[in-house]
Formats: C-alpha cells, sequence, structure tokens
C-alpha cells in the first residue's frame, strides 16, 4: 500500500459481516488516501446508501440483515448508480452473471490479493467519473470539477482543498437542504458533534470567499435543518437570510 491517490476526497463503504476483513480493508483503502465508511450487515449498508454519496461501495454479497444481492437490486431499482464492486466467497459463474445482471459494475471472489482489490476499485471510479457531471453552476458561480476551478462573475476564487470539496459537495446538492452530520459524513467519515462544529467553521469560510464580496448570497442556513445551496431568491427569504 503506497498511500498514493490523486483523488483523496473519494469516499467508499466497505459492507463485509467479517470484522476482521472489514477493518483491514478500510484501513488499507484509508491509506490509499480514500474516506471510508464501513457496515457489517446488511441493513447498516443500506442505511448508509440512503444518506450518503460514495465513489464506491465494497459489497459482499453474503451479509446478515440484508444480503448484498438484494441491496444492489434495490440500489439500481432505485436509479442510484454508484459504483459497486462486488466482493464474495462464491465463485460460480451463475452468481457472477447474476450480480453483473443486476448492476454490480465489478466482481471479485475471495480469496483476493490486495492490488488487485485496489486496482479494481480505481477503475470503476474512474469509469464512473468518465461520465460524471464535470461543471455546476449556481447563479453566476461556475465550478469546474476537472480543473478544481472556481469563478464568480468572471472572478477567479481560490479555495483550499477541504473548502473546495465542501463547495463540490454543495454544489452536487444544489436546491436540496444538507444536514451537518452528512456534510461531515462527507468530509470527514463522521458525524460527531465536535466534527459538525468544523462544518459551521468551514461553512464560515467559504461564505467569506464565496457570498461576503457579493449581493446575492448562495449558501443559506437552514435553522435547525443544515445548509442549502441555491441561486434562488426564495430560499434567502425561507431562511431568514
Amino acid at each position: 500500500m503506497d498511500g498514493q491517490t490523486s483523488e483523496p476526497e473519494i469516499r467508499l463503504l466497505v459492507a463485509e459481516d467479517h470484522p476482521s476483513l472489514a477493518r483491514s480493508l478500510a484501513e488499507g483503502l484509508k491509506e490509499e488516501g480514500y474516506s471510508v465508511d464501513m457496515a457489517l450487515d446488511g441493513l447498516e449498508a443500506e442505511r448508509l446508501l440512503g444518506g450518503n454519496h460514495y465513489g464506491c461501495v465494497v459489497l459482499d454479497l453474503i451479509l446478515p440483515g440484508k444480503d448484498g444481492l438484494t441491496i444492489l437490486k434495490d440500489l439500481r431499482g432505485r436509479g442510484d448508480q454508484t459504483p459497486v464492486l462486488c466482493v464474495t466467497a462464491r465463485d460460480g459463474l451463475d452468481d457472477r452473471v447474476q450480480g453483473l445482471d443486476l448492476g454490480a459494475d465489478d466482481y471479485l471472489v475471495k480469496p483476493f490479493a490486495w492490488d488487485e482489490l485496489l486496482a479494481r476499485v480505481r477503475a470503476v471510479i474512474r469509469r464512473e467519473r468518465g461520465h460524471a457531471r464535470p461543471k455546476y453552476t449556481v447563479g453566476d458561480l461556475e465550478i469546474d470539477v476537472v480543473s478544481r476551478s472556481v469563478t464568480r462573475a468572471g472572478k477567479t476564487i481560490h479555495l483550499t482543498a477541504r473548502e473546495f470539496m465542501l463547495l463540490h459537495y454543495l454544489a452536487s446538492r444544489q436546491g436540496q437542504v444538507v444536514s451537518r452530520a452528512e456534510i461531515s459524513r462527507h468530509l470527514y467519515g463522521q458525524d460527531d458533534e465536535a466534527s459538525s462544529n468544523v462544518v459551521d467553521v468551514y461553512i464560515g469560510y467559504l461564505r467569506n470567499k464565496i457570498d461576503k464580496p457579493f449581493e446575492q448570497k448562495l449558501i443559506h442556513t437552514r435553522r435547525g435543518a443544515g445548509y442549502q445551496m441555491s441561486a434562488a431568491a426564495t430560499v434567502a427569504a425561507a431562511s431568514g437570510e
């Protein structure tokens, strides 16, 4: 594990019911620069998938509570195209075909080499990002995900890596109210009180650069709920700003 990755902001979910293997995978992926959540059963995996955005899910097909194939089927059934790498001890051709037919992006049979799993995770992420939306526009704010550049009213805005990550996340959820816990999980893989306070700090940093120099505000506080990014004037009125 060389600790090298060109996209450290990517968040992964490892759904594996063997605690030692799950921890090993999560720790290894973190060393590669990814943010990682871990689920030891299918119900926890489903809960995490319902409230978060992942660059890839490493999904064991044999999980307690709810099996991986059912999770995959439900995920694709609701239109969620999150990349999924199925990992399982099942090595029969029928099992692999079923997983791929249900929408898995790749399939890896246990036991596997670490380097192979890592290469496959990178491959499914690259394929998905090849179809990802490269730019976001919110009012006169433009965010280029590929070049990681931000402009507003034609003026270049310089952001730190963490600020860009936060802005990208808010823009990708444009018009939606995003809770502090959701932002915290996306940025840090956790949602405790301390990290929620850090979210407020980074929202402040972002507002100073994105909103303060301009009349129209794009980042809005929804009291008791979280934050919302929108150029709509009605949003500001509704949030009391």
